[in-house]
């Protein structure tokens, strides 16, 4: 699920950071938690005296999936502890107070927030994860994308009691993960969404294939400048390859995200049995990320005025993106598109809108200029569309009604809105709706029965 909203300067760079995991035997663990507005957030240093006097040092965020992030570390006497973290612009500035405590402060982009660490790790639970043994059984496969050599991995999982002389009755689902290179499980802040889906759908009778998008985990292919086009070629050879194995009846989908609004496409070139889309986008990519913007934005407090003028900027920019306008002078492009709209906007908003003309690359062009609702309007098959009421990355007020005015009458067609469930349909507040890696639920158990309880009963 790729992120387009705005958060707090201090959050946004935790967020949008990527690293990888390193090993490390580490002399010593520190955490703390900093409060960035409603967000709490744990922060963690694992460092390791070396040999020459030096340290070795990282830095974890466990909440918004950092792990392992190179700071570097000086101590000028044995109480002290100076963090420099290069990558986010922040520095950590403490002292021992006992053995048991070091008081100090966080700074990123000019805010100081107050940071005390203890000894020990911050662990995250994710009580839903499965573990193995499993009572079933998984195979890893490899299928291919042949026109656009890309190579996808992936892991078949069977139902359990799975027998092949009655695999007409077996229904099997195949898993396309949101928007950006996410791995088989989806994984999100230590939570396996695809993986706990498919754990429950095996206990109910249901096989699944989920296989890393291009480029992760063991799959392979080009990546440079794709859209949700190459992604829905990627998913159509999953299918390709499943009906190849004749191992099972009905073939369907569960995509989430932008595996939802893949779905939309695939039911619509009816290449599968039966689709169930996860706060898929349905509404036209400028709509759907405008109305997330807008739902952030007031999320954080900023003022209503502020909030439709940059909305309205937002548009206007989206707009000429889709067109393809030439812009030569971003920050002028934007200081006088605001002029000519009358439009007042803080420097910071004016900032992010100057990333907003190409961030995100070829393939948000492409999302922009995107409408799912003729490919809606064609799908024959039987739909399961759900969405999260505190969903704030595809809102149930902009995306549902598309789906219900768009799609065909079918007896076995499931549309349905969750109360108190975000993006990840997780149970969640106003305050913490986005806040997906503090919350320990990985998926609503009433999301998991309804999905299984709707795909067994159409899978005839």
């Amino acid at each position: 699920m790729r992120r387009f909203f705005i958060l707090s300067a201090v959050v946004a760079a935790l967020f949008f950071i990527g690293c990888t995991e390193k090993k490390t035997s580490s002399s010593e663990n520190w955490s703390g938690e900093v409060t960035v507005g409603k967000t709490k957030l744990n922060i963690c240093f694992a460092i390791e005296a070396l040999s020459d006097g030096k340290y070795k040092c990282t830095m974890d965020v466990p909440e918004q999936g950092a792990k392992g992030i190179p700071v570097q570390l000086t101590r000028n006497d044995s109480d002290s502890l100076n963090i420099s973290i290069p990558a986010l612009r922040a520095t950590y500035k403490g002292r021992r107070v006992s053995a048991q405590s070091i008081e100090g402060v966080f700074t990123q982009n000019g805010v100081t927030l107050s940071l005390n660490l203890a000894p020990g790790k911050s662990e995250i639970k994710r009580p839903q994860t499965p573990s193995a043994p499993f009572a079933y059984k998984t195979e890893e496969v490899v299928f291919r994308n042949e026109a656009e050599d890309a190579e996808l991995s992936g892991t078949l999982t069977y139902p359990v009691d799975y027998d092949e002389s009655s695999a007409a009755s077996v229904p099997v689902v195949l898993m396309i993960t949101g928007s950006g290179a996410q791995d088989r499980n989806e994984e999100i802040m230590g939570h396996k969404p695809f993986l706990v889906i498919a754990d429950f759908l095996a206990k109910n009778g249901i096989a699944s294939l989920r296989y890393d998008d291009r480029g992760t985990g063991k799959s392979k292919g080009p990546t440079a400048g794709i859209t949700t086009m190459n992604n829905l070629a990627d998913a159509e050879a999953g299918i390709t390859y499943l009906r190849s194995l004749g191992k099972f009846g009905k073939i369907g989908v569960i995509g989430h995200s932008e595996g939802g609004t893949i779905a939309f496409m695939m039911g619509a070139c009816g290449s599968v049995d039966f689709i169930v889309s996860l706060a898929g986008s349905a509404a036209n990519g400028i709509d759907m990320i405008a109305g997330q913007n807008e739902a952030i934005l007031r999320h954080q407090g900023v003022p209503q005025n502020v909030v439709s003028d940059y909305i309205a900027a937002l548009r206007l920019i989206y707009r000429d993106r889709v067109s393809r306008k030439e812009i030569v002078n971003k920050q002028r492009y934007v200081t006088e598109l605001c002029k000519a709209n009358s439009l007042s906007l803080p420097d910071n908003l004016k900032n992010n809108l100057v990333l907003c003309i190409t961030s995100g690359g070829e393939w948000f062009t492409w999302f922009l200029g995107y409408s799912p609702a003729e490919a809606i309007g064609r799908i024959d098959c039987p739909v399961m569309a759900l969405n999260g009421k505190m969903d704030m990355q595809v809102l149930c007020e902009d995306n549902i009604p598309v789906i219900k005015e768009n799609l065909t009458h079918n007896g076995n067609n499931l549309i349905k809105e969750y109360d108190g469930l975000n993006h990840l349909f997780q149970h969640c507040t106003a305050a913490n709706a986005l806040d997906y890696g503090a919350i320990e639920e990985t998926i609503s158990q009433e999301v998991l029965e309804d999905i299984a309880e709707w795909i067994n009963r159409i899978k005839q």
